[in-house]
């Protein structure tokens, strides 16, 4: 208790804390259905361009979430556009965007400031960097995410299992994948910010794939992968500030154990 209230006492912990549990439900709600749909990989990809973006955005010195968001909102699109298409392979599209737009943020940092401190949180991530209007901006933001969410969640139900049914019964399923391609996008440019663009990715990955590892039911792992997200996060921020070691790097590792004790559980459960 006394540890918990010491962390409480720092402004910049509970800035950290609430954006990390905003976007930590976003991510794992929005992630049952990119998990489902084999579209994972995305949040790494779409990190990587978030970071080019914000290379272009520091080269152009203008606000970086202006020339960010809609960036990321558009690749998002192309990809999940493109491997609808069967002859195009989501894997292999996704590496390309991903390697190539942090190339290209490489070498804009590179021909103009070099890479500063900021650019440098947003590669690796720091809650030092999250000031007060980072946390109303993320606000706003996430709640609009998670209304969106619940608005339409037994539309994303239907597409996330038989896209080519939902479209038949009526569903502009476009419209549909535009709006999780968006929502997407905008969540990991928030989590950016804390997670670094490295590994922003786990927090849709994870929570997860964690509770699958128990529960069968849709809405019984999206429910378990908002709870295990922000419960991971929350000890990956603690054991952050106890042992002095990166946010995002400590929160990754209390998902991986995690993952593995859920799995455990899982075997003891199917020999029983």
């Amino acid at each position: 208790m006394n540890l918990f209230l010491e962390i409480l006492s720092y402004p910049f912990m509970i800035r950290a804390l609430v954006v990390g549990i905003l976007v930590s439900l976003c991510a794992a709600l929005l992630g049952v259905n990119l998990v489902l749909r084999r579209y994972a990989m995305i949040g790494d990809g779409l990190s990587h361009v978030g970071f080019g973006a914000l290379a272009i955005s520091a080269a152009l010195n203008t606000a970086p979430l202006l020339i960010t968001i809609p960036v990321v909102i558009i690749a998002a699109f192309f990809i999940l556009r493109l491997t609808q298409n069967s002859k195009v392979k989501g894997d292999w599209l996704i590496a390309i965007i991903s390697t190539g737009s942090l190339a290209i943020g490489v070498m804009i940092i590179s021909l103009t400031s070099g890479m500063n401190t900021d650019l440098n949180n947003y590669l690796f991530g720091s809650i030092l960097s999250i000031n007060k209007s980072d946390m109303l901006i993320s606000i706003i933001i996430s709640m609009l995410v998670l209304i969106l969410f619940v608005m339409f969640y037994n539309r994303i139900f239907s597409i996330t299992f038989d896209e080519n049914f939902s479209r038949a019964t009526g569903t502009n399923t476009n419209i549909f994948n535009m709006l999780i391609a968006i929502l997407t996008a905008i969540t990991i440019v928030l989590g950016m910010r804390l997670m670094g663009s490295m590994l922003i990715s786990s927090l849709i990955l994870f929570p997860s794939l964690i509770s699958m590892r128990v529960f069968k039911s849709f809405k019984s792992v999206t429910i378990s992968s908002a709870i295990v997200s922000v419960i991971c996060f929350v000890l990956g921020l603690f054991v952050s500030y106890i042992f002095e070691t990166p946010t995002g790097a400590s929160i990754v590792v209390i998902n991986i154990i995690t993952l593995i004790i859920f799995s455990i559980i899982s075997k003891i459960r199917c020999h029983n």
